[in-house]
C-alpha cells in the first residue's frame, strides 16, 4: 500500500472547531471516500486546517486510533488506516450477521410507521441518484443501513454496526477503488424494505446478504492513486 504524503497548504481562513467537530469532519471525510487509506495526518497541518491547537489534534487522533480509523506508530506519526484483505472480509462478514439480526427484529415488530420512515429515506436517496448527485446519494445509502439499526431499537447492535460502517470505506478504497460499481447498490434497498414490510424475513435477509456480498466478494489486493493535499481532501464538498 502506497503511503500518501501531504502538501503543506491550509485554507486561507481556518475556522476554529471543537474536538468533537474535528472528529466528526474527519470521520465524514472517510465515509465520503474523500480521505484515502495511508494518508499521513500531521498535527501541524491538521491544526491549520481546523483552526485548533495541536493538543486538540492529538486527542482527536487518539480517539480515531481507538476506533481503528487511524494508525499511530512511534516515530512515524499517524496515518489513515489501511485494512488488510482479511480484515476487510471479516468486517463484511460481521456486517452480514449484524444486519440479518436487525432485519429479524424489524420483521417481528411489524410497525408500519417504521416502514414509512424508511420509505421516505429511500425516496430521498433515489432522487439524489436520479439527479446524479453522488456526493449526497452516498451518505444517504450509508444512512439507510444506520437507520435500519436505529429503528430496530437494539442499542448494542446499532453501536456494533456503526463501528463497522465507519471502517467500511477504508476497505473499499484499499482493495476495490472508488469506482461507482463498488458503492452500495441502492436499488436493492427498496427490495429489503418491501420484504420487511411483508413480514418475509428470509427474503429480506437474502437480499441483504447478496447486497453486502456484492462488495465482499470483490475484496482483493488493489490500490489506487489518491490526491495528497490534506486541506483539499478535507474541505472538498
Amino acid at each position: 500500500m502506497r503511503i500518501d504524503t501531504i502538501e503543506t497548504r491550509a485554507p486561507t481562513a481556518p475556522v476554529s472547531s471543537t474536538e468533537d467537530d474535528v472528529l466528526r469532519q474527519i470521520e465524514q471525510a472517510v465515509l465520503d471516500h474523500r480521505l484515502p487509506p495511508g494518508t499521513k495526518l500531521k498535527e501541524v497541518q491538521l491544526a491549520e486546517v481546523f483552526g485548533v491547537k495541536r493538543g486538540t489534534i492529538r486527542k482527536v487522533l487518539t480517539r480515531l486510533a481507538n476506533s481503528r480509523l487511524v494508525v499511530q506508530l512511534p516515530n512515524r506519526g499517524a496515518s489513515v488506516a489501511s485494512p488488510s484483505v482479511e480484515e476487510g472480509r471479516d468486517l463484511f462478514a460481521a456486517r452480514r450477521a449484524i444486519e440479518s439480526a436487525i432485519i429479524e427484529i424489524l420483521v417481528r415488530r411489524n410497525d408500519p410507521a417504521l416502514m414509512g420512515q424508511l420509505r421516505t429515506l429511500l425516496e430521498n436517496e433515489q432522487k439524489a441518484y436520479q439527479l446524479g448527485d453522488h456526493k449526497l446519494a452516498l451518505p444517504l445509502s450509508v444512512d439507510f443501513h444506520r437507520q435500519l439499526a436505529k429503528l430496530a431499537g437494539n442499542s448494542v447492535l446499532e453501536e456494533f454496526l456503526n463501528d463497522i460502517i465507519r471502517r467500511t470505506p477504508l476497505v473499499i478504497l484499499s482493495h476495490l477503488g472508488s469506482d461507482s460499481e463498488n458503492a452500495c447498490r441502492n436499488h436493492e434497498h427498496e427490495g429489503i424494505v418491501d420484504a420487511i414490510a411483508a413480514g418475509d424475513f428470509n427474503k429480506a435477509s437474502l437480499i441483504m446478504n447478496e447486497h453486502l456480498l456484492h462488495i465482499e466478494n470483490q475484496i482483493s489486493d488493489k490500490t489506487e492513486e489518491h490526491q495528497s493535499d490534506l486541506a483539499a481532501l478535507l474541505l472538498s464538498n
